[in-house]
């Protein structure tokens, strides 16, 4: 190399000027013969090296020439090699610096993404265990809200049962009263807290269905954020003594599908502004139940001791219409004592007008015999005749108070049988009410158990 910028120096050097003429005329110089060496060694040349060079001799100034543009060029030559050499170790110092300055930059900026992906991270795992607690306090209620319709069942067949057991009661207590009436009453109250739990029950299981999809959708997000976390994290600690870092030239260019910062960002805090929003709308939820289960328990309460009030206003009126019908039938019986003596008496009070009959009849009768003129019509016959008379009265007038006496007492019999008669009812209908109605409504259910507490 050396050798052929020695030559492109040398041509340079014999081009600049044309030669100076000869001072000696040229004459015809006899042909030399030149003699071509032979190769006498490795590296000796064939003579084809010399091939193309001028045979005339170089003049001094051109020597001269020659000599200052090779030293020239050398100068030139060592200067800019010089220049180049400081300014590669600049570039190359500079290059460095640049280069770690931008693996430090890189270094921070992944840093700092670590940071973001950390709090998205956290916020993302909040919001996860938050929508988890609060899917097992809805799943409480939901809990309760199984209960509390469980719980309704006790009711309703007491409810149900108690008209059915009133049914048999007997005429005329067979009335639709107070206490059918709020009966009625219970059995639709408790048809309608029926349909309300279902429907909450409902409702609760679609909230209770949109907190795990959500919850699902930021454990998707948590656990990409995590993946990415870890290889940003390895990609932080790489540097330039790792052993585990190689070329990847194709690693350069953007993906299609890939985010922006601001849709990253967006992506995460919409998932967690949806979850937080099913997260409050089960906060919300849960407070309903709440609301519902003790408004039903209350009202079911309510509606038990409405129930239980008319039935015992019932019981006592129907204790107290059985006294007076009691105290009827008692009176009634005395009554029909005295008339059968009554009617004794008055049967020998009849009986014992007879012999005073007989005796009267029998004297008309024996007087009706005296002869001519003693057939007379004297005091005594007329006093004779009266008597037959008030006695015929007298017993007229018992037969008739007789025929009074056994009518009365065929109606105070009609009015004991139907004393007995309606006491029998009411002791069915107090049966019914008391013994089972009432004593089947000591099994209803407690608050505790109606607001799914049990």
């Amino acid at each position: 190399a050396a050798g052929a910028e020695g030559a492109m120096g040398e041509a340079r050097a014999l081009l600049t000027k044309e030669p100076a003429p000869q001072a000696v005329p040229a004459t015809q110089l006899p042909m030399k013969v030149a003699e071509v060496a032979l190769n006498t060694g490795a590296h000796s040349s064939c003579g084809l090296a010399t091939a193309g060079f001028r045979t005339a001799k170089y003049l001094p100034h051109e020597w001269h020439e020659h000599y200052h543009g090779l030293s020239q060029e050398a100068a030139v030559g060592c200067e800019q090699a010089e220049r180049c050499c400081l300014e590669a170790r600049g570039l190359a110092r500079s290059t460095a610096a640049a280069a770690q300055c931008a693996q430090q930059d890189s270094t921070a900026a992944l840093g700092q993404r670590l940071q973001d992906i950390h709090f998205w991270k956290a916020e993302l795992q909040k919001e996860i265990e938050d929508l988890d607690a609060e899917t097992g306090l809805l799943a409480a209620q939901k809990m309760r809200l199984e209960r509390a319709l469980d719980a309704t069942e006790v009711p309703y067949v007491i409810a149900t049962d108690n008209l059915q057991c009133r049914e048999r009661r007997q005429h005329p207590d067979l009335v639709r009263d107070q206490v059918e009436i709020e009966l009625l009453k219970e059995v639709e109250l408790i048809r309608n807290i029926q349909e309300l739990l279902k429907r909450t029950l409902m409702q609760a299981v679609n909230q209770m269905r949109l907190n795990r999809d959500h919850k699902e959708v930021c454990e998707m997000d948590w656990s990409d954020k995590v993946e990415t976390y870890n290889i940003d994290e390895k990609c932080g600690r790489y540097n330039n003594q790792s052993a585990n870092i190689q070329f990847h030239p194709g690693s350069v260019k953007f993906e299609e599908s890939a985010s922006t910062p601001e849709t990253w960002s967006k992506f995460s805090h919409d998932n967690i502004y949806r979850a937080e929003r099913e997260k409050m709308a089960s906060i919300n939820l849960r407070a309903l139940i709440d609301s519902i289960l003790h408004d039903v328990s209350e009202d079911l309460r309510m509606q038990c001791a409405a129930v239980n009030e008319a039935f015992a206003r019932r019981c006592e009126e129907l204790e107290d219409a059985k006294h007076k019908l009691e105290y009827h039938l008692k009176n009634t019986l005395k009554e029909i004592g005295d008339q059968e003596a009554n009617i004794a008496a008055l049967k020998q009070a009849i009986k014992d007008k007879e012999t005073p009959m007989k005796v009267a009849q029998t004297r008309l009768y024996d007087r009706s015999f005296r002869p001519n003129v003693e057939l007379c019509r004297d005091p005594a016959q007329f006093r004779l005749i009266s008597e037959v008379e008030e006695l015929t009265e007298s017993i007229e007038s018992l037969k008739k108070k007789l025929l009074e006496s056994e009518q009365s007492l065929r109606n105070l019999e009609d009015t004991r049988m139907n004393l007995e008669k309606e006491i029998a009812v009411k002791a069915n209908s107090i049966f019914i009410d008391k013994e089972k109605c009432m004593a089947h409504r000591t099994r209803y259910p407690v608050v505790l158990k109606l607001a799914g507490y049990q």
